[in-house]
Order: structure tokens, then sequence, then C-alpha cells
């Protein structure tokens, strides 16, 4: 597994990108509602390998997603229809355990640069799948737990749930609601893997810390321009550069860590 990086470990220019990228990923969740842990761990990703960045990533994303959860009024009603779901996200998280660190971090920012260009097409293509309500039964506890093996593997915990809880017909307020829901298990059990792995110690919890900062005042200032900018194009705009950094990540990047070698 790579070296932990704390907060002393940090030099300026680690620091500045971490606080510009969390600033930037608060942003873009501000603004659309999700996209904080992709944008983060697939950016920080160009400076460090995937295990630090989703280590950084804890803290902010707890702390936006349980702000998310705890709105929309229909926490327990999602508990019990989305229970499966959420306990395949821990089971699949928990069973990948290892899968991040793996090869000097090497297979992890291929799977990053995949798992972000699939999220990217999916967008740029609206793509809107419809799930009758009798299928949830099997398909929830399925797409649970290949969103916990790419969780695991990758840090990003958006493929294939979001796409999922998007075809189930939530009402607006309540598919937000089970985004954040599903987030926060998702980052719980993360949090876990990284905990068992040493990944996340006292120190990488200070820097965790710190860059939860940037992503506060980001979604606050998302929050404010929603209303000012056309979201179809925000989000057009978004998804093409995910779909780039994907590119980036998949074909350029494992060289970087010298994995393998």
């Amino acid at each position: 597994m790579p070296s932990l990086l704390s907060l002393v470990d940090m030099n300026a220019t680690v620091l500045a990108v971490s606080l510009a990228v969390f600033l930037l990923a608060g942003f873009v969740k501000g603004v659309i509602g999700l996209g904080l842990p992709t944008v983060a761990v697939g950016l920080l990703s160009l400076v460090m390998p995937p295990v630090q960045a989703a280590a950084l990533l804890i803290l902010p994303s707890m702390v936006t997603n349980g702000w998310q959860l705890a709105t929309g009024g229909a926490l327990l009603t999602l508990v019990r229809r989305l229970w499966s779901l959420l306990a395949g996200i821990i089971a699949g998280t928990l069973a990948g355990a290892g899968f991040m660190g793996a090869d000097g971090g090497r297979r992890a920012i291929i799977g990053l640069g995949l798992a972000l260009m699939l999220y990217a097409l999916a967008g740029l293509a609206a793509w809107t799948p419809t799930v009758r309500p009798r299928h949830e039964p099997w398909w929830s506890p399925v797409v649970g737990l290949l969103t916990g093996l790419v969780t695991a593997a990758t840090g990003v915990f958006v493929i294939p749930v979001v796409p999922y809880l998007q075809a189930l017909g939530l009402p607006r307020d309540q598919l937000i609601q089970a985004l954040g829901l599903s987030f926060t298990v998702s980052t719980i059990a993360l949090a876990v893997n990284l905990g068992q792995g040493g990944a996340f110690s006292t120190g990488v919890g200070w820097a965790s810390l710190v860059v939860l900062l940037p992503a506060l005042l980001g979604m606050a200032l998302g929050t404010r321009v929603r209303a000012l900018v056309r979201a179809a194009t925000f989000r057009r705009c978004f998804f093409i550069g995910l779909l780039l950094l994907g590119l980036h990540l998949a074909w350029h990047l494992p060289d970087l860590f010298g994995a393998g070698r």
C-alpha cells in the first residue's frame, strides 16, 4: 500500500492542489447535487495514488452527504425500500478490501478511469433505464454489491448505483435523499476498509478535516450559482470533463507511480 499522506507530509503544491480540488468538487456538488467524490478522487489521482485520495475524501464526503441525507423527509421510507441495496454496498465494499492498494495502485487508477468514462458516457447519453417495482427485490442487492466492489477498487461510489436510483422513478426530493443515503453508507464502508488497511490514520484524518473547509465553501457557492446557470449546460460540461479525465487516467497515469516496477 502507498505510504500514508498526512497533513504534515503534504508539500505546499500537494496541499494547494488538494484545497483547490475540494473547492471545485464542492462547487459541482452544490450546483448539480452530486459529483464531490467523483471529482475529488479523479483529480487528486493526478498527484497521488487513489487510496490516498480516497482517504482525504472521507470527512468531506461524510459531512456533505449527511447534509444531503437530512433533507427530504422520507428517510425511513427509503431505508425500508433500499435496505438490500445498502446491505449489498456494505458487503461489496468490505469484500473488496485491499483492491485499491494492490499493485501499487496501478489497477485502481485504470479502474477509476474506466468508471469515470462509463459514468460520463451515461450522463452525456442521458441514459435513464427503468426498473419496475417487482424487479427491485433482486436488482437492488446485485447493484449494491457491484457498487461496493467499484467503491473498494476506485474510491468512487456512483457506478452503477446512481443510474439505478434514477431508474426507480423516485420523486426529486426522495431521489436526492436516496443518493445521500447511498453515498453515506458507501463512505462509511470505505472508511472501514481504509482504516483496516492502515490508510486512514489520525494524521490523514486531520488532512481530511482541512480539505472539508473548501468543500463546504464550494458547496455553498455552487448552491448560490445553481439558480444562475442552466443546469443542463453545466451537467454537459461536467460529464465531458469527466470523460476526458477518465481517458487520461486509464491510459496515461499508471506509470506515474512506478507501479509494478
